[in-house]
């Protein structure tokens, strides 16, 4: 069977949270690098991946890796990848990339030269001069760091982020691999107690609901690949099947509060739970988390806070996390995991964290406050 090598970029922070699903997937020769992970596998990996993965943003093939600091060098090498292998003489193949630190510096023409490099190889294959392009979507992507070119494949097409589950959101909603990557590293099981005092839109509570089910996060979605004619459809039957035999039936005990001072946003979080189908797992209600009473039976605390002023001003953001210090009192049987891109998250909140990992909520710097049960 063929075995193929795939790059999934992700959140800066949470690398090595995606290798280890790939690995428990049994993805082979996983590497971590900064912002992604590679790995090898066949088809079924492939399929796998994209509806499995809670981290990763997509899933791409990776057609070939070169220097290039020239487009003569650029258009020679991209003109050897097997582009026929994957692409069908009426599909799409637009090109899309970007560069860094490169001689290589202009986007455009790059990806010109590339599309160029393309057709030729294809037009030798094929046999012929002018593409229609109105089958399947095959996206290109490139990246040139530092003169080093990588040229891909799309197989996800909307990126993994997108569930379906969440068609409106909050002001300021965290993204769905990243609520899932903070997930991961609080630890969630199927009988975890969570709460969400700024729940927003529910991400964290539907995240944390699919995690103690083992519910695949692409189960309801579907993917670019899928309508790939290189692709065997089978290798998609058995990984949505695969998927459904994983998924908890019973023994899950797990519930999930959320509450917000926003009735509008509760109501998004309600029907985004139910498009998720873990609306029975988890319990709204109306509150201001100054307010917070840390539950006295053994529960996680995961919130995503207002920082910046989109929501609130620097000084309300203050005061905010100093009363959230007051709140959330040490416990020995609550853990606290809080984000936020305050540099002085700590001294407002009132106690340095037990630990802290760095992470980005899109391009904002932040830093995940973890603050363990204290025994």
């Amino acid at each position: 069977m063929t075995k193929l090598t795939f790059t999934c970029p992700c959140n800066f922070g949470l690398e090595s949270v995606l290798a280890g699903e790939l690995r428990r997937m049994d993805a082979e020769d996983v590497t971590v690098s900064d912002g992604r992970v590679d790995f090898t596998g066949d088809w079924n990996m492939l399929a796998r991946a994209n509806l499995r993965l809670r981290t990763a943003e997509r899933v791409l093939i990776v057609l070939g890796t070169f220097q290039a600091t020239s487009f003569t060098q650029l258009f020679d090498q991209v003109a050897q990848l097997p582009f026929e292998e994957f692409i069908g003489k009426n599909d799409r193949f637009p090109v899309k990339g970007w560069s860094l630190n490169s001689q290589l510096h202009s986007v455009p023409d790059c990806q010109s030269i590339i599309k160029k490099a393309a057709v030729k190889r294809m037009s030798a294959h094929y046999g012929l001069t002018w593409f229609e392009e109105t089958g399947s979507l095959h996206q290109i992507q490139f990246s040139i760091l530092r003169d080093k070119v990588t040229v891909m494949l799309d197989t996800s097409g909307p990126g993994l982020h997108k569930r379906g589950y969440r068609r409106t959101s909050n002001l300021a909603p965290i993204k769905e691999t990243l609520a899932a990557g903070i997930l991961d590293l609080a630890r969630i099981y199927p009988d975890t107690q969570l709460y969400d005092p700024f729940c927003g839109s529910g991400t964290f509570l539907i995240e944390a609901a699919y995690k103690a089910k083992n519910l695949a996060p692409g189960i309801y979605r579907r993917f670019a690949a899928e309508n790939w004619g290189c692709i065997p459809a089978a290798a998609w039957q058995k990984a949505r099947q695969e998927a459904t035999a994983l998924i908890r039936q019973e023994g899950v005990t797990f519930r999930a509060f959320g509450s917000d001072l926003s009735p509008e946003a509760l109501e998004i979080a309600r029907n985004n739970a139910g498009k998720a189908g873990v609306a029975g797992l988890i319990s709204l209600s109306t509150a201001d988390a100054r307010n917070f009473v840390p539950p006295k039976q053994k529960s996680l605390v995961v919130c995503n806070p207002p920082y910046g002023e989109r929501l609130l001003t620097p000084q309300e953001t203050r005061e905010l996390y100093q009363a959230m210090g007051r709140a959330f009192r040490p416990s020995e049987q609550v853990g606290y995991y809080i984000i936020s891109s305050m540099e002085d998250f700590e001294e407002l909140f009132g106690r340095q964290a037990d630990k802290r990992r760095k992470l980005y909520n899109g391009m904002v710097k932040c830093q995940l406050y973890m603050y363990f049960p204290k025994r």
